[in-house]
Parts: C-alpha cells; structure tokens; sequence
C-alpha cells in the first residue's frame, strides 16, 4: 500500500448460533438438508403466524457479550428491516436496531507481537434469510428457504482495523473465540461464519474517515485477505487519479480476485426500521448474567497463559496449542495421561499430529490416534522402550490402526538395544571394518563421526539407543587430534 494513505476496516461477522431450531420458530437448522424442507410457515411469514423467541439464543448472545466485556443490555428491541429479495418471503428481516443486545466491548489480537485492541460496537441478534441458488436452472435462479430463519449473531467491530492482516487476526480471533464458547460450530464453508468488509482509505495524518464500500459475504480467511488488500488498491487508484469514491456494497470475486459493484450502499433509514409489534423486548436480568458467567469456559488467551506458567511452552507453542479448546484438551489429556516430560508431549502434538492430521485433512476431533493411545506411545519414548525414530514407525501404525503402541512394539519386534554388551559387539564389528574411516576422524576429521552412528543405527535397524552408540563410539575411538 502506498505509505501516503491509511486504510480504516471495520468488520461485521455473521456468527450462526449452535441452536437446534430456529431463532422464532421450531424448524430445524441442520445443515444438508433438501432444499425446502426445513422452512416452517413462520420462517415465511405466513398470515397468522407469530414469532416465538429461541431462549437458547439469547443465553449464547450474552455469553458472548459476557466474553468480550461488553455492556449487556438490560432490555434490547427486535426490529423490522424492510427490504424486498426473492429469498426474504416476508419482505422484513426481524433484526436488532436501537436496542441490541450486546453494547460496546472489545477484543484484543496480537499482530507480529504487537498487541492491539479492536473495539466491539456492538453484537444484535438477527434472523438469517434464505439462499438464491443460480445454478443448474438454465437461466432461471432457484430459492432454498432452508436458512430462512436461522439465528444469527451479527458482531460489529469498531473501524479500528488498519490493514488487511490486523482483520484476518481480529477475524480469527473471533473464530476461535465463538468456537471455544461453543456458540458457534464456525464452519465457513457451511456459511456459519462469514463477513462484511467495509473499508476505506484517507491520507496519513487526517481523522476524517473516507468514504467507505462494503464487501459482502466473505467466507474464508483468505479471501477477506485478498479482498480487501484489492478494495484498499482500488480505492487508492481512483482517489490518485482525482476520482471519487462512491458508497456502495461490492462482492469479491476470488477467481478473478477483484471486488465488484452489487449495488448502491443503503443507509439505516432505507431499511424503514420499526420495532417488531409481534415481539415483546428482552429483558435480560443480573441472575441470568451472573448464572452465565458462573458458566463460561477458560477463554483462549486465559489459557494460553496458563499453558506457558504450567508446561513451560514458548509463546509460539501455547497459541498453537490453544488455538482451539479441542486441541488445548487433547494436549492436556496427552500430558496427564503419559506422565511424562511437557516438552515430549508438546513436541509430539504440535509436530507429529498436527502434521499427519494437516496431511489427511482432518480436524484433531478426527484424530485417529486417541489422547490415550499417544501418551502409551511417549511412555515408550520416555522409559527408552523405543527411540524417538522409531516411535515415529509405531506412530505411523497406529494412525493406520487400532493397534496400541505397546502391542506394534512387541508385534514387529521394535523393542530398543540398550544393552551394552550388544551394542559394543556392533560398534566393534564397524571399527574393525572401517579403517579408513576411522583414520580420518582421528586425524581431525570429525564429521566421520556421524558415518559410524549412522552404520551402528543400520547394522540394529534403528532398534540401538542412540545415547548408548554416542558414548560408546566416543570411548571407542577417542577424541579427534583436530577439527575441520
């Protein structure tokens, strides 16, 4: 970005809330379903129909309210937002205006290890509409009204954000923090968590914010990266070819990664806002706040905390291993269960099982080797039943497998040659069969020194234990009279 001009973002993120039916009726919300299938004729506003209030909703949004130090409100409005679209039936969405729920709060994101702190305006909650499906229709558009409905919790950041990198971070953030107070599954391919991007440029050193465009319905980390990181150049472009910036709403288009006009951006007064006559307001009361906050989970950066002061991980370790509550559970399941040394263990999750699982595509939910499982094998490791190299053959086995790691030892006969005795008899044989090698190390060469352990680990198939060869090569054949 040009350093004469400062980009502003601010972002609103859809979070689909993890209840069973939807936000005013008893409709399901389960993803997958037949088109059609899961909209009630209160999702369509049917005459003589009337909204009911999803409980469950209201307790997630002020869980999360709760989490970013927000203002609860003691008493929030839902709204009518009119508008005409072939997937709202009704032609209103009941929203939150005036009176959300959520107030102001913040969160705070740590970007290259400078620590910042991103405002909250505000989170409402909302019904979500339904989806125009343009393909397979042969120039027509088709309309699944399953979404029709569903609770969402609209989370409004203040424009705090300054580059497209500080609104992936704030995002993921959110992500993960909506993940671990199990209010949202954050499924982005399933639409479960997807964002508006408005974003502006001014020149460095004004506070008046330019006009803004707000890019619609985001839904990966990447493409809000390369969204906005377009918008920010497009804007700079005009704007230095003495153009104007209009206000409008623009999707991005990834296979051409640009961002396009959707159409004009309406203001607040275009919706004709007005409270829902078919509602009472929410009444939140302190018992319930308090009841709440009795409830909620260790939050990420808590955690990460702990995690550092208890198991002595870096920095870099502890978020990887609280980047989720899942991951975070199954390392300590890993830890309690072994018995051993933290640092095995973290070396263990953060590498071996991360990688096999960003290999086969899974999340650590899907992890074939159970918390269980992987604390037999690192007992192993700890107790020189095994080497780290070979427990990396048993490992690889009982991802293939139900197998325990105790059970692939004894089966293919994996078992580690400590004894001394054995192991002199190899190192022997090598000396004895490699003079000029032997020569060379002597005479200063002391790199050779990796040839014999590496002829010691072939000659036992890897099974003698690598401290034991080391120290025995070393009283075999001396320190070298020099180094290269």
């Amino acid at each position: 970005m040009n350093s004469e001009w400062e980009a502003v973002i601010g972002l609103e993120i859809h979070t689909q809330l993890a209840t069973k039916s939807k936000i005013f009726s008893g409709a399901a919300t389960a993803y997958g379903a037949e088109p059609n299938t899961q909209a009630c004729a209160v999702d369509l506003g049917l005459p003589g129909v009337l909204p009911v209030l999803n409980g469950d909703a209201v307790r997630k949004a002020v869980t999360f309210g709760l989490a970013i130090d927000a203002e609860i409100a003691p008493q929030s409005v839902f709204a009518r937002k009119n508008y005409f679209y072939p997937d709202l039936p009704k032609g209103y969405q009941i929203s939150q205006f005036e009176l959300p729920i959520v107030g102001k709060g913040h969160l705070d994101i740590d970007v290259d290890g400078v620590g910042k702190r991103v405002g909250i305006t505000r989170a409402h909650l909302e019904e979500d509409a339904g989806k125009s499906l343009h393909e397979d229709f042969h120039g027509l558009t088709g309309i699944d009204l399953n979404r029709a409905g569903t609770p969402l919790l609209e989370i409004v950041s203040e424009p705090d954000m300054r580059s497209a990198r500080e609104a992936v971070v704030y995002m993921r953030k959110l992500h993960e923090l909506v993940r671990y107070l199990g209010i949202c599954d954050g499924n982005m391919q399933e639409g479960s968590f997807r964002c508006d991007a408005n974003v502006s440029v001014r020149p460095k050193g004004r506070q008046e914010y330019g006009t803004r465009a707000e890019i619609k319905n985001i839904n990966s980390f990447r493409f809000v990266e390369k969204a906005i990181n377009f918008e920010i150049e497009r804007q700079i472009d005009i704007l230095e070819a003495g153009g104007k910036i209009v206000q409008e709403t623009r999707l991005y288009d990834a296979d051409k990664d640009e961002t396009r006009s959707m159409r004009s951006k309406e203001e607040a007064n275009d919706y004709r806002y007005f409270p829902d006559p078919d509602l009472l307001p929410v009444l939140i009361e302190e018992s319930l706040k308090a009841e709440i906050r009795a409830s909620l989970p260790e939050l990420p950066a808590a955690k990460k905390q702990r995690f550092i002061g208890q198991y002595g991980l870096d920095g870099e370790n502890a978020d990887t291993l609280t980047s989720s509550r899942e991951l975070a559970d199954f390392y300590e399941a890993v830890v309690s269960a072994s018995g051993v040394e933290a640092r095995l263990c973290t070396n263990w999750v953060t590498g071996d099982v991360l990688g096999a699982l960003n290999k086969a595509g899974l999340e650590i939910g899907q992890c074939p080797v159970s918390s269980t499982r992987l604390a037999g094998l690192l007992q192993r490791i700890a107790d020189n039943t095994i080497s780290g190299k070979i427990a990396k053959q048993v490992f690889d086995k009982m991802w293939s497998s139900e197998a325990s790691a105790d059970d692939i030892i004894q089966r293919e006969g994996l078992v580690q040659i400590s004894d001394s005795g054995a192991i002199e008899a190899v190192i022997d044989a090598i000396i004895a069969a490699n003079p000029g090698q032997v020569e060379q190390y002597r005479s200063g060469k002391d790199k050779v020194f990796g040839f014999f352990v590496g002829q010691a680990m072939k000659a036992t198939q890897g099974k003698a234990n690598p401290a034991e060869v080391n120290k025995m090569l070393v009283e075999k054949l001396g320190q070298p009279s020099g180094a290269e």
